[in-house]
């Protein structure tokens, strides 16, 4: 019996800026995950706190179907 692997090309690359429900941000690194991929997004950071700031503010992991390019 022959399995067929079939390899899926991401849609998007690191240090594109990406739009996703609740903002916009950039892709750091990717990862397959059973047929699609997985994205890291670091979110653009907002105006600075009173409390300053420590690093980014968030980064998140995405599936690709959440993912859409903020270049239309």
């Amino acid at each position: 019996m022959i399995t067929t692997v079939k390899k899926f090309a991401p849609q998007f690359r690191e240090g594109q800026q990406v739009r996703f429900i609740g903002g916009v941000g950039t892709i750091r690194s990717l990862r397959p995950a059973a047929d699609s991929w997985m994205y890291q997004v670091e979110m653009e950071m907002g105006p600075e706190p009173d409390t300053g700031r420590i690093g980014y503010e968030t980064t998140i992991v995405l599936a690709e179907i959440d993912v859409v390019s903020a270049i239309a």
